[in-house]
């Protein structure tokens, strides 16, 4: 066991991880059996921390063993290199199962042999823009820069995305120059015909309880804004599909538009029993944003009926999350609040011979197929007796439970109302020892605070009809439930249970990791709140559950801090400069725009000096085809410094500094390219973190078969934090990205 836990952390994985992957007989013998493999070729020291990874990811993704040998050669042998080319791998083999490996089919399907260089990206994407030029120029940045993505992708199938999106976004800029006042403005609507009655109902586009569109180009408002949702209007419940109406609903109606003055209610219920992550933010849009965007009012209530995983941290977090977020409760509730109430109502919904005592055990309660209580018809008297016992702790836990007599959408029978749990309140003590359940409490709080629309997830439908079941049941007034789809991220989990797990295996170091999506976690990493709201507004107010990938929230974080976090030019991996043609003293100001794409919003001085740093990866000593930097034969330009610098001398041990000349841009030939630098830097602390699990589902059990605490990423947080060079200090969330 020592020996082969040696053998793992031998390939770069923590000792807490391959703990774990012992843990697991069948990852830990394919793994085992891939690095044997792999040091058969170079050696017990010649396995590298970037194959290993290689190995890990593809040991636990496998699931066609006979393959093992065939694709940890492959890797061994570097046919194998990047991510890209593994999923393809395993891809090809799981197509192929039976027939003997094509090594010729298979190099040509995974990529093997191809490298992308900077100089084919940058060339692919200057003959894409070539060809959209004439558009670019026309539409300026409201172009569809997607586009350009979409075709130098297709050109590049084995090119990193990001590099592709940065290539872009510099020759963009480079050909438009900075964005003006009017690149700013916002896109004016077209005009569109009058659409008949008839066409009005085929393009039909925001439906609720129905079919759905996605928000793209337009702002939460608008998709939220009066009749842009199909919602009922404020008394009109009962013109809602499936509203039950009953002899008192009108005279209820009445009473309620009397109370609310016929304004909007909504509400965001969340259980104190976690921290709010990605899922939450859309459901805080919703329902604040609809009030927002029709002049009413949103209470913040916390779902506090559990008290055996609830905590303080977890109420304030909360209330911060939604605060962050830039929305402010109308009122701050508890459901405990109507601890006494709910109690009351229970024992009326007895009287009316709608609820019973039940002494079935919490086994025989679970699944869909629960045997009929034995004590469903017991006398009414007898189960008020009962549930007052159960009020003054004469039951143990979990030997009575109140039942309501009704029938779910999903075909569960008499759900639980109140069950028993002996454990102390962090509001109201010991006050009680019975708790209400959501089934039973969600409702009613809505009732009683008078609630107009009770948006909630997809999941929540089943229960639509214990909803109106229960306020008619009890003769109060019913709002109506709307439901919407759950927002989903891959490459991630967001259940509370799993994060718990997570936190307590130390896999991560608590909810505001910053590899998790908890809203915690993103404002960490500088996520603006504004680039979330954005997210939930470009996923729009959908119905069918969505599940997006995390570069399209990283898509709405840069379009914020484009705009409001300034530039700082930044070198992780610094080569040394001298410039020999400057005097030893020599140092002058550089200006440089805050905002490149809006020069306008302000620039910062930065020094220029004799000896200045470049990334390593902005010089080559041997020139190569397309490479368009810095190399003994190619000059540069320094952005934003105004010269160009020629390399005179390479001093080695591997290349450790470079003596350079330098002229005025203006004199000398243009250069190919412009790179960044730093001079009389300031040292920072540069994290860099990949994603924490390596499928994109890894609570599916068909792409993880061993449970997502089997797919964690060995590489997801570095072992140590890069230490980079800044030009310029800011206090801003930019430098997270950097």
């Amino acid at each position: 066991m020592a020996d082969t836990l040696t053998l793992f952390t031998s390939i770069g994985l923590s000792e807490q991880k391959a703990k774990e992957t012992l843990k697991n007989e069948a990852l830990s013998s394919a793994l085992k059996s891939a690095i044997t493999q792999a040091q058969s070729i170079h050696g017990a020291s010649g396995v590298d921390k970037a194959m290993g990874t290689l190995l890990y990811s593809m040991a636990s993704r496998l699931k066609d063993t006979k393959r093992l040998t065939f694709l940890s050669e492959s890797i061994a042998l570097r046919k194998i290199c990047t991510e890209l080319q593994l999923a393809a791998a395993l891809e090809f083999v799981k197509s192929h199962p039976h027939d003997p490996i094509n090594q010729k089919e298979f190099d040509k399907t995974c990529g093997v042999g191809i490298v992308i260089t900077p100089e084919q990206i940058e060339d692919a994407v200057e003959s894409v823009i070539k060809k959209h030029k004439e558009q670019l120029l026309k539409e300026r940045y409201r172009f569809n820069m997607g586009l350009l993505m979409g075709e130098a992708r297709s050109a590049l199938k084995w090119a990193d995305g990001k590099v592709i999106k940065n290539e872009v976004d510099m020759q963009v800029l480079h050909l438009l120059g900075p964005k003006t006042e009017a690149d700013l403005e916002k896109k004016p609507k077209p005009q569109k015909a009058k659409a008949t009655e008839n066409d009005m109902k085929v393009k039909e586009e925001v439906a609720v309880n129905g079919d759905v569109n996605s928000g793209e180009g337009r702002s939460l408002m608008e998709q939220l804004r009066g009749e842009a949702l199909k919602f009922h209007k404020t008394g009109e419940n009962y013109k809602t599909e499936g509203y039950v109406v009953t002899s008192n609903t009108m005279d209820l109606l009445k009473k309620h538009l009397e109370l609310t003055g016929g304004q909007i209610r909504t509400r965001f219920p969340p259980e104190p029993n976690g921290i709010l992550h990605i899922g939450h933010a859309k459901a805080i849009n919703f329902n604040f944003g609809y009030a927002k965007a029709n002049n009413g009012i949103c209470f913040l209530r916390y779902d506090d009926t559990n008290p055996e995983k609830e905590e303080e941290k977890y109420f304030t977090a909360i209330k911060d999350m939604v605060e962050w977020l830039g929305y402010k409760p109308y009122a701050v509730t508890h459901a405990s609040d109507n601890f006494q109430e709910l109690y009351d109502l229970a024992v009326d919904l007895i009287r009316r011979g709608h609820a019973f005592v039940c002494h079935q055990k919490g086994e025989e309660l679970k699944g869909h197929n629960v045997p009929p209580s034995p004590w469903r018809d017991r006398p009414i008297e007898e189960s008020l007796v009962l549930f007052e016992r159960m009020k003054r702790g004469l039951f143990s836990e979990g030997e009575a439970t109140l039942r309501m007599k009704m029938v779910m959408e999903d075909g569960k029978m008499d759900p639980v109302a109140y069950r028993i749990k002996y454990t102390a309140h962090h509001r109201t003590g010991d006050e009680w020892c019975i708790y209400p359940t959501y089934d039973y409490t969600h409702c009613l709080c809505d009732s009683i605070e008078n609630i107009t629309h009770s948006l909630c997830t997809k999941e929540f439908q089943a229960r639509r009809s214990s909803y109106y079941w229960l306020c008619n049941a009890l003769d109060v007034y019913c709002p109506v439930q709307w439901e919407y789809g759950r927002l989903n991220l891959t490459y991630t989990v967001v259940s509370k249970r799993k994060i718990i797990k997570l936190v307590e295996t130390g896999v991560v170091r608590d909810w505001d990791d910053p590899r998790l999506f908890t809203l915690t976690a993103l404002r960490r990493r500088g996520f603006p709140p504004e680039a979330i709201n954005n997210f939930c507004a470009r996923v729009g107010v959908t119905v069918s559950q969505t599940t997006t990938e995390p570069h399209l929230l990283e898509s709405c974080v840069r379009d914020v801090l484009n705009d409001t976090a300034p530039r700082a030019m930044a070198v992780l991996e610094p080569l040394k400069i001298t410039i020999t043609n400057l005097a030893a003293n020599s140092k002058s100001d550089v200006r440089v725009p805050d905002f490149p794409a809006n020069e306008a919003k302000g620039s910062h001085t930065v020094p220029f000096t004799r000896t200045i740093f470049i990334e390593q990866s902005d010089f080559r000593e041997v020139m190569e085809k397309g490479y368009k930097r810095l190399t003994p034969e190619q000059p540069v330009g320094l952005r934003h410094a105004g010269y160009v610098i020629s390399v005179q001398k390479v001093i080695k041990g591997k290349v450790v500094e470079l003596e350079v000349t330098c002229c005025s841009s203006e004199t000398a030939e243009k250069p190919k390219a412009f790179i960044h630098w730093v001079s009389q830097p300031l040292m920072c602390e540069v994290r860099l973190y990949e994603r924490l699990f390596m499928h994109k589902h890894p609570e599916d059990p068909s792409e993880v078969p061993n449970g997502f605490l089997s797919d964690i990423n060995p590489v997801s947080t570095p072992e140590g934090f890069d230490a980079g060079m800044l030009s310029y200090q800011y206090k801003s969330p930019l430098f997270t990205y950097l």
